[in-house]
C-alpha cells in the first residue's frame, strides 16, 4: 500500500538553505496536532547537524530521544535545550545502539521513527505524517519513506540512488534493528506500507571527513561480508519484514555480488551505477560521489577482506580473534 503525499519529485531540490529554513523563526504553521510518535536519533559529536535535525521535526512528535555515544562537543547540550531526552551509551555499532535506545528509552507512543543526526524531515513528510499517521490501518506495522542523499551540496538523483525507500517508522514494540555490523535495517513483525515523501541526508562535513568515515565503514563491511561465508545472512529473520527494496538489494548483494571476484566486482558495480543507471547525469559532483562510494569504497572493502583472510590463514586464527587483535572490538 502506498500513501501518496503532497510532494512532487520534479520540483527543485531542497538544498541546504531551503531545508534548514523549513521553519524560519517558528513562522510555519502546522494545523494538525502533534503526532503520537517518538523519534530516536543516534549521535556522536553532531553539533553541526543536531539543531537542524531537531528543527525539522519541531512540534511534530510527542517525544525526541537522543542516544549519544560520548560526544565531546555541544551535541547533548543543544539537544537538551531543544527539548530532547538525552541518553548516553557506549557505542558498539549502529544496530546495537539503536536497539539499546529502543530497550531503555521507555517509549510509550504508538509509533517510533529513526532519524540520523545529519538528516532532516522535509516539510512535505512533516505534513504527511501529521495527516496520514493517525489514519494508518492496523494491518500496517512499518512504514517506508524516500531518502535523498546530498553530496558536496548536490542532491544525487541518478545511479539508482533516488528514491531509496527506507523503513524508518514502525509501531512501537514491533520493530528491531538487525544484529549486523553494516547494512543494518529495521525489521518489523508485519506488513509494510509506504509514505511517498522524503527525508534528506545532507551532511555538512568536508570530503576528508567523508573519506575517514567510509574508511571506518569499510572495516565493518569487510567483517560482515566475511561472516556471510559461514552463515547465510541475506534474508530477514523468520517472522519479520524489511522494505521490499532493501530485501531485493540484499539478495543481489549476497547472492550475486558476493560471489564475484574481489576487485572486479567493485568496477562492475561502478559501471552499472554510472553508465547503465545514468549516474553520469548527476554532473561532476555526481561523478565524484559514484566513483568514491560506488568504486573506491567497494574496492577498499575488498582489499580489507583480502587482508583479514590473509591474517586468519597466517596466524591460524578465527575471524573474531583477528578482529579483536587488529580492530580492537569483539564480534
Amino acid at each position: 500500500m502506498e500513501l501518496a503525499g503532497p510532494i512532487s519529485h520534479s520540483t527543485a531540490r531542497p538544498d541546504r538553505e531551503t531545508v534548514s529554513r523549513a521553519h524560519p523563526n517558528g513562522s510555519q504553521a502546522h494545523p494538525s496536532p502533534i503526532v503520537d510518535l517518538t523519534i530516536i536519533v543516534l549521535t556522536l559529536n553532531e553539533e553541526r547537524h543536531i539543531a537542524r535535525c531537531l528543527e525539522s521535526v519541531r512540534d511534530l512528535a510527542k517525544r525526541v530521544v537522543i542516544v549519544d555515544s560520548g560526544s565531546t562537543d555541544k551535541t547533548r547540550t543543544i539537544a537538551a535545550e531543544m527539548g530532547a531526552d538525552v541518553y548516553t551509551n557506549p557505542f558498539i555499532n549502529h544496530s546495537a545502539q539503536l536497539n539499546w535506545g529502543l530497550d531503555n528509552a521507555q517509549i510509550q507512543t504508538e509509533w517510533t521513527m529513526r532519524l540520523d543526526a545529519d538528516e532532516v524531515v522535509t516539510p512535505q513528510l512533516n505534513q504527511l505524517l501529521r495527516q496520514k499517521l493517525p489514519e494508518i490501518p492496523a494491518s500496517a506495522i512499518g512504514l517506508t519513506v524516500n531518502r535523498q542523499i546530498h553530496f558536496m551540496g548536490k542532491w544525487i538523483r541518478h545511479g539508482g540512488i533516488y528514491p531509496i525507500r527506507m523503513l524508518r517508522i514502525w509501531r512501537s514494540g514491533l520493530g528491531r534493528c538487525e544484529n549486523r555490523w553494516m547494512d543494518e535495517h529495521v525489521v518489523v513483525e508485519g506488513a509494510v506500507s509506504h509514505l511517498n515523501a522524503d527525508i534528506a541526508d545532507i551532511n555538512l562535513n568536508n570530503i576528508s571527513w567523508w573519506i575517514r568515515k567510509h574508511n571506518e565503514y569499510s572495516v565493518r563491511e569487510a567483517i560482515e561480508l566475511l561472516r556471510t561465508e559461514d552463515h547465510r545472512r541475506g534474508d530477514e529473520a523468520p517472522g519479520t519484514t524489511m522494505s521490499r527494496q532493501a530485501r531485493i538489494k540484499r539478495w543481489v548483494k549476497y547472492s550475486l555480488y558476493a560471489h564475484l571476484p574481489l576487485g572486479f566486482r567493485s568496477a562492475a558495480y561502478f559501471f552499472y551505477r554510472y553508465f547503465l543507471s545514468l549516474g553520469f547525469l548527476d554532473g561532476w559532483r555526481g561523478f565524484a560521489f559514484h566513483f568514491l562510494q560506488g568504486f573506491w569504497y567497494r574496492f577498499l572493502v575488498d582489499v580489507k577482506m583480502y587482508e583479514l583472510r590473509a591474517m586468519m590463514k597466517e596466524r591460524g586464527q578465527t575471524l573474531p580473534e583477528v578482529v579483536k587483535t587488529e580492530c580492537g572490538f569483539r564480534i
